[in-house]
């Protein structure tokens, strides 16, 4: 299978490392010393599971160079969706299917917009992995899934041959009929976790246990799940008992790379991650305290960010 990878970062660079090491025909959309790197020393990836150099590489800047694929992977940073919709479109040809891996839950949609929702498939992914350095990719979790399916439900040949697909990299590869609703699953976690690792700049282990502090999260979560139901996506009724169990089974020292990225003083995806969830909220009426509170906080230090340097 032809596959782009728009967006080298840890989701996109580790999985099509996972693809191009197993022999899928996988072209990497870079930039900067980033690319520069993997031009000159390979895609080098250090991960629990095993290290690994993804050379020699097919690796561009340009994706207009690139031609149709048969699948686009989309894992650019969430605020550069609308940069990434515009420069997939020369890659996508009339059997084209493209999945975002990008955080939230809106990402299918604004792509879909510029490509054409028939070209869209649903998907998440549950990972922990960023660039440690230009040309070299982190991945730190235990877990290395993704979930995929139609955005309406239906069971296809092209969805079954993504999946089978993806499932030669080795992650662990779901296939499911309700995907909205996994979205939002992974959503009610993502989010929460976030939310209270930006707050607390602790990762997993060090506030997990905290009574206080989960108390929190669990409320951060509880809103989320209650902004979903709202919007017509039905979740388990013991997702908050399942997600906070999950957090638990977690590695310790892991932080998101929304946290990673406030730490360091850098542009996030706070408005995907954290103001999405208020602004759905205040559109259907959900009260969202716990979030509202965490985006006040973090807004300042993302205006900050944004700033032009002199």
């Amino acid at each position: 299978m032809k596959i782009a990878i728009m967006g080298t970062g840890g989701v996109g660079g580790y999985y099509g490392g996972l693809l191009a090491q197993r022999g899928q025909d996988v072209t990497f959309i870079a930039r900067g010393h980033h690319l520069q790197a993997i031009h000159e020393k390979g895609l080098r990836i250090k991960s629990v599971f095993g290290d690994f150099v993804v050379s020699p590489i097919q690796a561009t800047d340009k994706p207009s160079e690139v031609g149709p694929v048969d699948l686009i992977i989309v894992a650019t940073k969430t605020y550069h969706t609308d940069d990434a919709a515009q420069a997939i479109k020369s890659m996508v040809g009339s059997e084209t299917v493209v999945m975002s891996l990008q955080n939230g839950v809106e990402a299918a949609n604004r792509l879909g917009a510029v490509v054409g929702m028939e070209h869209m498939i649903g998907g998440t992914t549950w990972l922990s992995a960023a660039i440690e350095a230009p040309g070299i990719i982190g991945q730190y979790s235990q877990f290395r899934r993704i979930a995929l399916g139609e955005l309406n439900g239906q069971k296809t040949l092209r969805i079954q041959r993504i999946h089978d697909a993806l499932s030669r990299s080795g992650a662990t590869i779901e296939l499911v009929e309700d995907i909205n609703k996994v979205m939002w699953t992974k959503y009610v976690f993502i989010a929460s976790v976030t939310a209270i690792g930006c707050l607390t700049r602790a990762t997993f282990g060090e506030y997990r246990h905290v009574p206080e502090a989960r108390a929190v999260l669990a409320a951060a979560m509880q809103e989320v799940k209650a902004v979903a139901q709202a919007s017509g996506i039905m979740l388990d009724a013991d997702i908050i008992d399942k997600t906070l169990a999950f957090l638990d089974g977690s590695a310790p020292g892991i932080k998101t790379s929304m946290q990673r990225d406030i730490e360091a003083g850098k542009v996030s995806e706070l408005e995907s991650m954290i103001g999405f969830v208020v602004l759905l909220g205040e559109k259907l009426k959900v009260p969202t305290p716990v979030m509202r509170f965490t985006y006040a906080m973090l807004k300042p230090g993302q205006i900050k960010a944004q700033e032009p340097t002199a």
